[in-house]
């Protein structure tokens, strides 16, 4: 198997082969019809396929279960459009102890439940929502199926309606937004929503404020164009990043959002290039007046190819982080079929570009930008300093993830580019000497100095801390021994993460609710690349971190996935038991 480190270098080749394949009817390499691999998995609707059958004057539910694949008998909801429970008897399943949900009962192959239609006998909606999983280690997010049944007639006709109107505790097991096979506008709604956030977070902010200094810097000309080539390249970034993911996953990787920024390689790269632009706001080098001229030879006018690669930029860095409303659409889109999953990305993208592109075609709007002036060659130097900022920022991630030497290999190689850079205005010899420094930056990020080292060995260690390292085994043992566990799934490379950690993990009422309680903490660092985190994230539905999920001491008692974005009172309240 070739090494997933090189896959970046061969996916245009790959994505070329894939949409030829679709476009000519080909069969779709990531659309599996039976589980041969740990990482081939049903779509959900294939396996899991329910039937509404009529008995006389009763009703059953008939489930037909996929070979190595299994329902949970605790995450059933029978109810009808107007929320009223539905009455079922459920047959006792097999005996499973689940290191999630502890010792639970599952269904395999076929499963047959009978219903009890509400009074009177007229026509209603049945929402039936169930969760299951694949013994290779996939679990779906909880899906609801919807059926209009007229018990007079004795049908059962499918349909996709919308869930009912229903108040949703954010501290259900069962996220908000948990998206379902039938209700494919909600997803594509949550992805634009959650691309719309990501604009919000701090590692996109850098990359804005560039976009808000090319609006000064070309004022007279149209900025629809600029838009929409912005818009053209967040949308295609993110479908580069889908393609990427979904070749991994059918080559038998287990990865997630922001997988890139596992690899120290590409992590010292991205601290370079937001060096480099730092150092062009800054004056100390000038390329084609701004750096947006990168995309001047292919663009129609000055300018818009700029805005392009604006875009693809502001996809990478905004990577690290999953807004709101996003982490169901990614969990969902990974359980799809190829083109479903490059349909939810692409409304990712658009969702992100949206605001940028309204203010591009809102000229009332663009009237509050300042006109040019000699403010703005002040306000460019200011715009460097939140592009070291990121840099240092890059730079101690690949600490984190190769420790001091690799931190300090990427700053020497900083020094390299920043010296060629310094040459380049002397003539031919001196910038020969340049090529020379850029290529060995370059040597630097791919020299074994960035080699990753295990978690184990990272510089930050349990002992002395609130919290300990996870393990399927380690939760488990506290599942099984009764007692409360908090789980933490982050990474080093995620804002959020890190956010949420310092403002509401690290607060000390927290710290003395989970000492009061007995609670357990356990940090699961997903900065490496790591399977077994992977499949954590899986099993409940996300494609990314953060993830955070408290489980009761008690053995029934189901888990409790927290929002991703924290504040102290959420985990204090859900920690202290309920009086």
């Amino acid at each position: 198997m070739m090494p997933r480190q090189l896959f970046p270098l061969f996916f245009w080749l790959i994505c070329t082969t894939l949409f030829t394949a679709e476009a000519s009817g080909a069969v779709d390499p990531f659309k599996s019809q039976s589980v041969t691999t740990k990482d081939e998995f049903l779509p959900v609707e294939k396996a899991y396929q329910p039937e509404i059958q009529f008995a006389g004057d009763k009703l059953s539910l008939h489930w037909q279960i996929a070979d190595g694949y299994y329902l949970y008998r605790h995450q059933f909801s029978f109810k009808t459009a107007t929320g009223a429970e539905v009455a079922a008897q459920i047959p006792a399943g097999k005996g499973k102890d689940d290191e999630y949900f502890g010792h639970v009962e599952v269904y395999y192959h076929q499963l047959d439940i009978a219903l009890t239609a509400p009074a009177p006998a007229q026509t209603f909606v049945l929402a039936v929502t169930a969760q299951g999983c694949a013994d290779a280690g996939l679990c779906y997010p909880p899906t609801t199926w919807y059926w209009r049944i007229d018990p007079s007639a004795k049908t059962a006709a499918v349909i996709t309606a919308p869930p009912p109107a229903a108040h949703l505790d954010e501290h259900s097991i069962t996220p908000a937004f948990a998206p379902d096979s039938t209700s494919w506008l909600n997803i594509l709604l949550f992805a634009l929503l959650g691309g719309s956030i990501l604009n919000l977070m701090p590692c996109v902010f850098p990359v804005l404020s560039l976009k808000v200094l090319g609006f000064a810097t070309h004022k007279e000309e149209h900025q629809a164009l600029h838009g929409i080539s912005y818009t053209i390249g967040v949308v295609f970034s993110f479908l580069l990043v889908a393609a990427v993911l979904l070749i991994l996953k059918a080559t038998g990787q287990a990865v997630g959002w922001g997988f890139q920024l596992q690899q120290p390689w590409f992590v010292a790269g991205l601290a370079y290039l937001f060096f480099a632009m730092g150092l062009s706001l800054s004056g100390f080098w000038e390329l084609g007046g701004s750096w947006m001229g990168l995309g001047n030879n292919l663009a129609s006018r000055a300018g818009y190819g700029g805005s392009f690669f604006t875009g693809m930029l502001a996809t990478l860095v905004a990577s690290p982080c999953t807004a709101p409303f996003m982490a169901p659409a990614l969990g969902f889109a990974v359980t799809q079929t190829a083109m479903k999953s490059l349909a939810i990305f692409a409304v990712l993208g658009f969702g992100m570009a949206l605001p940028v592109l309204v203010l591009c075609f809102s000229p009332k709007l663009l009237a509050y930008i300042p006109k040019p002036g000699v403010w703005m060659d002040r306000f460019k130097q200011a715009l460097a300093f939140p592009l070291y900022a990121t840099a240092i920022w890059l730079s101690w991630v690949v600490g984190q993830q190769t420790g001091t030497s690799g931190m300090m290999a990427v700053l020497a190689g900083t020094l390299a580019i920043a010296f060629g850079l310094w040459l380049w205005r002397f003539g031919r010899t001196a910038r020969a000497i340049a090529i020379i420094s850029f290529v060995g930056a370059l040597v630097i990020a791919g020299s074994p100095l960035l080699a990753e080292i295990s978690s184990d060995a990272s510089t930050e260690q349990a002992s002395g801390k609130n919290w300990q390292r996870y393990s399927d085994k380690n939760l488990a043992q506290l599942r099984a021994e009764g007692k409360p566990v908090f789980l933490n799934v982050t990474a080093d490379w995620c804002i959020t993460c890190l956010t949420n950690e310092k403002v509401a993990l690290g607060n000390q009422a927290v710290i003395d609710a989970f000492t009061q309680n007995g609670v357990t903490y356990l940090k699961a660092d997903w900065t490496h690349y790591n399977a077994e985190i992977t499949a954590l994230l899986a099993k409940f539905g996300r494609n990314g971190v953060p993830l955070y999920v408290f489980f009761p001491a008690a053995a029934d008692a189901q888990p409790v996935v927290l929002p991703q974005l924290l504040r102290p009172t959420i985990i204090v309240d859900i920690v202290n038991p309920k009086s």
